[in-house]
């Protein structure tokens, strides 16, 4: 009687080491190949390749790459009398719209956007010179101009269409027209606008590489002394 139940024992103990260790190595090859291949194909990243640094023929970012955005800059220089770039538009009738959240809250909007019908004329905000005419897939028809101390860029974008002979290398002074709002872009066209943005830079950094933002608004929205 008593080896009947040692043998019963003894199948059982068998049985559930041979059971446990079929489950670690079949089982838990599965579970690996689950993490390591479906899970892992739903999780994983887009790869995304890193963009150079544009040159002659390749264009150049479509929007300017900023540093920081620093809202609380003083004016400088030529900064302490600019002009509202879209003719009309009032200082009051002004949105400060810098710091608002842009791509779902990942970056600031580091400009000013001023609203006005579609085909209303774009000045100089300031004299300087045409730095780059450039066509992007966000800011659409774009102008930047770099002053004569070659220390601050404007940037306009989302143009409907650029003044007439307007051309790369031409200096400009303030108040000329520079070409018309419209909607080209990445911009609604149910609400055409000027997206206008100040950079101070360096006098030897190229127009596409980082600036520091400078908010217009104040600069802008200031009483007509």
């Amino acid at each position: 009687m008593a080896l009947r139940v040692l043998d019963r024992v003894l199948t059982i103990v068998v049985t559930a080491t041979l059971t446990s260790a079929a489950w670690i190595v079949f089982g838990g090859t599965l579970m690996e190949r689950a993490r390591g291949v479906s899970q892992v194909e739903k999780t994983r990243p887009a790869a995304a390749a890193p963009s150079p640094a544009p040159t002659a023929s390749e264009g150049a970012p479509a929007v300017p790459s900023l540093d920081t955005a620093d809202h609380t800059a003083p004016p400088a220089g030529n900064l302490s009398s600019l002009m509202i770039p879209v003719l009309g538009v009032r200082p009051g009738e002004l949105t400060d719209t810098f710091t608002d959240e842009r791509g779902g809250g990942e970056r600031l909007h580091s400009a000013l956007d001023i609203m006005a019908p579609e085909g209303t004329t774009v000045v100089a905000t300031a004299p300087g010179s045409i730095e780059r005419l450039f066509l992007s897939d966000a800011g659409g028809k774009t102008i930047y101009v770099r002053s004569s101390d070659g220390r601050t860029i404007y940037y306009y974008a989302h143009l409907k269409d650029y003044a007439q002979g307007l051309k790369e290398g031409q200096k400009i002074r303030r108040g000329q027209r520079l070409g018309s709002v419209g909607s080209t872009g990445n911009a609604s066209a149910e609400a055409p606008h000027l997206h206008f943005a100040i950079m101070r830079t360096t006098p030897e950094a190229k127009w596409w590489e980082p600036a520091t933002a400078i908010n217009p608004y104040p600069l802008l929205a200031k009483p007509a002394s």
